[in-house]
């Protein structure tokens, strides 16, 4: 059994090109595509109404799966999400629905944990900031700046990045902490420890948890009250880890001492513009997974979710399986 189903791609024309250009050709192999014709990310009643005949959304990150796209959308099989999060998308609307939700899986370790590291450099390194004057035509103060080898890590998070990241930095010399009540952590180089001591002891802090309910605001007042004055703090994860207000009272107060982020709160999970455009911020705006080589695993991942359902199978890392009704529907119609 094979069909040729209509596609609706939302990924706006810039993200279209960064995320989707390699991968597009192949995806048009299998399925009538549409594409999102604007160069900003579509409301939800403005994908339901051009979407309305397609069979499968593949949608990239920014762009919610609202309880609305669900209920108002009787023809949709399926929602491809080409990243990890799949925070902004209803899943029990789309169970409900009989509408299956699948996302990407975790092509981003390497990537996030390199920048992670180039964070790191940067931070203790005054590498942005001394570049800043040295091209506005002046000589920086010689700062001394923090060497990692020999230093302290604190990865908060034993997960597919801090895994990765704690391997790195301890190839470094780094001594690493690792906080993570649910992981149980034997590697040579590495400590488990609980979060109280890891922020006591660290040079660096990352939180790296996965953001759920648990992990909200998980960083507060508290836990920045207990860091050292000349800790660095670097979040390349998720926003919600950080009770922002305290993050920048505790910045602000010097209750530790050098900040980098790559997420945060604003738009697409980028580090709020209040908070990187602190004096002495090193902000980038959620590079964390954008690299070619990772982008294109991404994509290429829904057009292999696509070939599946066509092919009459659940693709791997579909997210509510059992309550895909419609598919299943659609498939025995088809025999």
């Amino acid at each position: 059994m094979a069909f040729r189903p209509n596609v609706f791609l939302d990924h706006n024309t810039e993200d279209r090109e960064i995320y989707y250009g390699r991968a597009l050709p192949h995806l048009e192999e299998l399925a009538e595509v549409r594409i999102n014709p604007h160069d900003r990310n579509m409301t939800t009643p403005e994908i339901i109404e051009i979407a309305a005949d397609c069979d499968i959304i593949i949608s990239h990150r920014a762009t919610p799966g609202e309880t609305a796209l669900f209920d108002q959308s009787p023809r949709l099989l399926a929602f491809l999400r080409t990243a990890l999060d799949v925070s902004t998308v209803d899943i029990e609307a789309a169970s409900r629905n009989g509408v299956l939700v699948a996302n990407a899986g975790t092509t981003f370790i390497d990537a996030t944990a390199e920048l992670a590291l180039g964070l790191m450099l940067d931070v203790a390194r005054d590498i942005t900031a001394s570049t800043v004057d040295y091209h506005a035509g002046s000589i920086p103060p010689s700062n001394m700046g923090l060497q990692l080898s020999g230093s302290t890590a604190g990865i908060i998070g034993y997960g597919d990045v801090g895994s990765r990241l704690c391997e790195i930095l301890v190839a470094l010399g780094m001594k690493v902490l690792v906080s993570d009540p649910y992981k149980k952590v034997e590697r040579d180089g590495m400590q488990q420890v609980d979060l109280q001591t890891l922020l006591a002891e660290s040079d660096f802090v990352l939180p790296l948890a996965i953001a759920n309910a648990e992990t909200e605001n998980m960083i507060g007042a508290d836990e920045f009250a207990l860091m050292k004055s000349s800790a660095v703090f670097v979040n390349v994860s998720r926003g919600n880890l950080v009770d922002e207000k305290a993050l920048e009272a505790a910045f602000t107060q010097g209750r530790f001492a050098k900040l980098a982020l790559d997420v945060g709160r604003a738009e697409d999970q980028r580090p709020s513009p209040h908070i990187a455009s602190l004096p002495g911020v090193v902000a980038t705006p959620h590079l964390g997974g954008l690299t070619g080589e990772n982008a294109f695993a991404q994509t290429m991942s829904s057009v292999e979710q696509l070939a599946a359902i066509i092919n009459g199978q659940i693709p791997e890392r579909a997210l509510n399986a059992e309550q895909a009704t419609r598919l299943r529907k659609f498939w025995e119609e088809m025999k």
